[in-house]
């Protein structure tokens, strides 16, 4: 199994090169020649297997560098009781929204609360491994735009990892209170943290820039280290991600939502388009899925290039109470358009140089036809984010974030618009206690609110009676180790400065 650049083709590197790099060296994205074909005989034989079991069955077909050894130690490491806190770290969990069955795949049951966990407690081994095989001797810088949660996941899952250095740029003004505090309060010698003054897109434009400028990998290279990404641009990010929506189909079916080769439908709330993508690599190897349904929030960048094809940043950017999809730049979707237009590569690269210089690019009547009979594009504004949350736990007495919510609503638009009510799965992103403000508001609207983000989570406990996850309990009277604070052109000295590297 070999890897192609997004944006040229004759840069081919095996897996471990496509995930030591993170991000091909014209600033494409790696992606696989080939996508591993299961048919339902091979979809049968995974319902005998636990999470575990097919994380390395996924992992094996699509890392053929790496021994089985290799798998079963990153996964046998990621996928812990500990860390997770049972044998099945993406539970479904059964619930009806206006009457409709919603089967709700809770992905936050990690260490830091966030479905950006599923993959980041293994990258950090599928990387060391991937070092020792391609870059032997060197040590990697991992550079990551955050609008939230990666920046925290990526941290926990690098910490103390022997031949790795962390540094994490976040928006001063774009994340949950929680969030940031959960970043500023990391532990571990070979970490760091910063605000920005702009949005996620700029911290993510800033992080592409120093990747691809020649002169600051030179700087590195003469310092034995090398620069690798923990954003979902990197291939080991995405992989882990197909994992959960395999499992999930598997136990739709053990469980007797449907039958062996009946489809499904999946709701992802995503901003940079990774989370759904993966899905739609489960489907493009073989998983029945029927419609993938793409929930934003008021950044609805997304929802109108689904509709009409057209990808055009140039809009107003709202800040919302769902950060992590404030987001104008969709990184991923790089790679569906590559897949779509049958592997062209100036295609794609055509796009993304539309999409710097004049912020916006517009597909081929195949791709956008392609594009719109996979995809379903629907978005909902605070007011209904807000709503959303409330009519659920009153309905259903369950709990759901910011961006779940804005999923479930996008999801009963889509049934109420097409009448489509093919079972189910709905992606929960993130525990509603990093996002207590919010919630409290919404379930407790009307009432005065504490101002100290520990008092909401406490309220929202008192109320609902929902238990407080223990890695955000713990925060409580954690140091606040980080404050640094720089403008977007100071992102490269501050990398360099924090390496040590004049």
């Amino acid at each position: 199994m070999l890897y192609n650049s997004t944006e040229n083709k004759k840069e081919v590197v095996s897996a471990s090169q496509a995930i030591a790099q993170g991000i091909s060296k014209d600033g494409g994205l790696f992606v696989p020649q080939e996508i591993p074909e299961y048919d339902i005989n091979t979809i049968k034989d995974l319902l005998q297997l636990d999470y575990k079991g097919i994380a390395k069955k996924v992992f094996s077909d699509y890392l053929s560098d790496f021994t089985a050894e290799e798998i079963e130690d990153c996964v046998n490491k990621a996928y812990t009781d500990t860390k997770f806190g049972s044998d099945n770290p993406a539970p479904l969990v059964a619930k009806k929204y206006n009457g409709i069955d919603a089967n709700i795949l809770e992905l936050w049951h990690g260490p830091t609360c966030a479905f950006k966990d599923m993959a980041l407690q293994i990258l950090p081994h599928l990387l060391t491994k991937s070092l020792k095989k391609t870059n032997d001797g060197k040590d990697a810088v991992i550079l990551v735009a955050t609008s939230g949660d990666t920046g925290k996941a990526a941290l926990e899952g690098f910490k103390d990892v022997e031949h790795t250095k962390i540094i994490v740029f976040y928006p001063a003004q774009g994340v949950s209170p929680m969030q940031k505090h959960q970043m500023n309060t990391q532990e571990g010698s070979n970490v760091k943290v910063c605000a920005i003054e702009g949005n996620f897109d700029d911290a993510q434009t800033g992080v592409k820039k120093i990747f691809t400028t020649h002169e600051i990998s030179e700087k590195l290279e003469k310092n034995n280290m090398m620069f690798s990404s923990a954003n979902s641009i990197n291939w080991g990010r995405l992989l882990p991600q197909i994992v959960y929506y395999i499992a999930a189909y598997c136990e739709m079916v053990n469980s007797g939502k449907i039958a062996l080769g009946d489809k499904m439908n999946v709701v992802v709330p995503t901003g940079n388009f990774g989370n759904i993508l993966a899905s739609y690599y489960a489907f493009c190897m073989g998983l029945p899925i029927n419609k993938f349904i793409c929930a934003s929030n008021s950044n609805n960048v997304l929802t109108d290039f689904i509709n009409t094809g057209v990808y055009d940043k140039n809009r107003q950017f709202y800040t919302t109470i769902s950060p992590s999809m404030d987001i104008l730049v969709s990184s991923n979707l790089e790679r569906l358009l590559y897949k779509l237009s049958n592997d062209n590569d100036e295609f794609t690269k055509d796009c993304m140089s539309k999409l710097k210089t004049e912020g916006k690019y517009e597909v081929t009547p195949e791709v956008k036809d392609a594009v719109s009979n996979a995809f379903y594009g629907g978005f909902c504004d605070d007011r209904a984010t807000k709503e959303t949350i409330a009519k659920m736990y009153k309905d259903e007495n369950y709990l759901c974030d910011t961006h779940t919510a804005v999923a479930v609503n996008v999801y009963d638009k889509y049934v109420q618009e097409t009448g489509d009510k093919t079972p189910t799965v709905i992606a929960s992103t993130a525990s509603p206690y990093k996002f207590s403000k919010s919630v409290l508001s919404a379930v407790n609207e009307g009432n005065d609110i504490p101002d100290s983000e520990f008092d909401m989570v406490d309220m929202l406990n008192d109320i609902t009676k929902v238990d407080i996850p223990a890695p955000l309990a713990s925060l409580k009277n954690k140091q606040v180790r980080f404050s640094d604070t720089i403008n977007v052109e100071d992102m490269p000295n501050y990398v360099l400065d924090s390496l040590g590297i004049k």
